[in-house]
C-alpha cells in the first residue's frame, strides 16, 4: 500500500505544470509584458515597486499602479496549454495599499488571439478573476467565464478583502466542472459551474401544456358566510365636537352660520368585514407540474479552455496605488498553496513597518507642534520684554508742529 502510494505521488509529480510564473523580482518583466496602446485611452503608469511597507524591500516587489484616475492594461503571454481532462489554478496577489475607494483589482486570462497592443475593456478573454471595489456597496471577488461568446458572472456573492495588506486569491477549476475559490489559501466559495453559472437552461421548465384547474380552490380561509353584521356596527367616523361652544365674537352675516369642529368618533368601528374561517373546499398551492426542457443539453466539458495563452491586468482605479504579484497558472494546487503560505508573514511584516511609520509620523506631528507652540510662546514674551523697556514717565517723541512754547 505505501509502495503504491509513492508511486501515485511520483505520478502526480511527474504531472505537475507550472504554465506561467511571474513574481516581479528584477527589471526583467518589463521585456515580456506589454503594455496597451488602444486609441483613444490614456493609461496609467505601472511602477516596480514593494510599496510604501512591506515585509521583504525586494522580494515584495510588484506592478504598483501610480497615477489617480487612469485605466491600465498590461499583458503577458506565455507558451499555450489545454485543461483538458486537468485542474486549472489561477492565482496572485493584490496589496490595495491606497485603501482603495473604488477600482479593480482582478486579473484576465486570454486565447493567443488577444492583441496585446490593443488590448482594453471590450477585448475577449477566457476568465476574468479577482476583487472589485468601489464604495461600501461592491466589495467582490468576481469569477466571470467566457461560454459560446458570452460572459457569465457568478450567481453568488463572494466578499473581498478590503484593507490594505497583501492577499492571495486563488482560482480552482477541476474537470469535474467543479470549482473552488480561496482567499489566502482559505476556501471561501465551492459548488458546481453548472448550479452557479448560468452556462446552460434550466433542467426543467414549467410545462406550457399545464394551466391551474378552473375548479381549483387556492383560498386557505374564507369569509364566514352565516356571519352577519350587527345593527349598532354602521358609526360616522367623525362627529361635531359636543364641547365646542360658538366664540362670542362671531358674526352670522359676516363668518356664516357656525358649525362646531368635527373629531374621531369614539364608537367608529370601521368597516365591517364578516370573520375568517377555515375553507372547506381548500386545495392547498397549485404547484405548476414541471417537464423536461428541451433546449437543455449537458456539457460536461464547462471547465474547459482549450487554448489559455495570455494573463492581462485591464483595470480602471479611481485612486492608484495597488500592487499586482505572484502570478501563478498551473494545474498543481499544492504548489499553489505552498507559494501563498507566505502570505501571514508578509501581512505581519507590512503590519509592523506601517505600525512604525505611523508612529514615527505621530511622533514628527507631535514634535512640529511642540515647537511651533515654543516659538510661539518666545514671540509673547518679547512682546513682553518691549512693553517693560518703556520707563515711567519716559516722554515720547512728538513731531514738532512749528510753534515754540512760551
Amino acid at each position: 500500500m505505501r509502495a503504491f502510494a509513492v508511486l501515485l505521488a511520483a505520478i502526480l509529480a511527474v504531472n505537475a505544470e507550472v504554465y506561467f510564473e511571474e513574481g516581479f523580482k528584477d527589471d526583467s518583466w518589463q521585456k515580456t509584458w506589454v503594455q496597451s496602446e488602444h486609441k483613444g485611452v490614456e493609461y496609467g503608469k505601472f511602477v516596480h515597486t514593494a510599496g510604501k511597507f512591506f515585509n521583504d524591500a525586494n522580494a515584495d516587489k510588484g506592478l504598483q499602479t501610480s497615477q489617480d484616475a487612469r485605466f491600465y492594461a498590461l499583458s503577458n503571454k506565455f507558451t499555450p496549454f489545454s485543461n483538458k481532462d486537468d485542474t486549472l489554478v489561477i492565482q496572485f496577489s493584490v496589496k490595495h495599499e491606497q485603501n482603495i475607494d473604488c477600482g479593480g483589482g482582478y486579473l484576465k486570462v486570454f486565447d493567443c488571439s488577444v492583441d496585446q497592443k490593443d488590448l482594453h475593456g471590450e477585448t475577449p478573454y477566457l476568465v476574468m478573476f479577482g476583487p472589485d471595489i468601489c464604495g461600501p456597496g461592491t466589495k467582490k471577488v468576481h469569477v466571470i467565464f467566457s461560454y459560446k461568446g458570452k460572459n457569465h458572472l457568478i450567481n453568488k456573492d463572494i466578499r473581498c478583502k478590503d484593507d490594505v495588506f497583501t492577499h492571495f486569491y486563488t482560482l480552482v477549476v477541476r474537470a469535474d466542472n467543479t470549482y473552488e475559490v480561496l482567499i489566502d489559501n482559505e476556501k471561501v466559495e465551492s459548488g458546481s459551474l453548472e448550479d452557479d453559472w448560468d452556462f446552460l437552461p434550466p433542467k426543467k421548465i414549467k410545462d406550457p401544456e399545464a394551466k391551474k384547474p378552473e375548479d381549483w380552490d387556492d383560498r386557505a380561509t374564507i369569509p364566514d358566510p352565516d356571519d352577519t353584521k350587527p345593527e349598532d356596527w354602521d358609526k360616522p367616523e367623525h362627529i361635531p365636537d359636543p364641547d365646542a361652544t360658538k366664540p362670542d365674537d362671531w358674526d352670522d352675516e359676516m363668518d356664516g352660520e357656525w358649525e362646531p369642529p368635527m373629531i374621531d368618533n369614539p364608537e367608529y368601528k370601521g368597516e365591517w368585514k364578516p370573520k375568517q374561517i377555515d375553507n372547506p373546499a381548500y386545495k392547498g398551492v397549485w404547484v405548476h407540474p414541471e417537464i423536461d426542457n428541451p433546449e437543455y443539453v449537458e456539457d460536461k466539458s464547462l471547465y474547459l479552455r482549450e487554448e489559455v495563452c495570455a494573463v492581462g491586468i485591464d483595470v480602471w482605479q479611481v485612486k492608484s496605488g495597488t500592487i499586482f504579484d505572484n502570478f501563478l497558472i498551473t494545474n498543481d494546487l499544492e504548489e499553489a498553496k505552498k507559494v501563498a503560505a507566505s502570505v501571514k508573514e508578509t501581512q505581519e511584516g507590512e503590519k509592523k513597518v506601517k505600525d512604525a511609520q505611523e508612529a514615527e509620523e505621530r511622533k514628527k506631528a507631535e514634535e512640529e507642534a511642540a515647537a511651533e507652540e515654543a516659538a510661539k510662546d518666545d514671540e509673547d514674551e518679547d512682546d513682553e520684554d518691549d512693553a517693560d523697556n518703556t520707563l515711567p514717565g519716559e516722554a515720547t517723541e512728538v513731531e514738532d508742529d512749528g510753534h515754540d512754547e512760551l
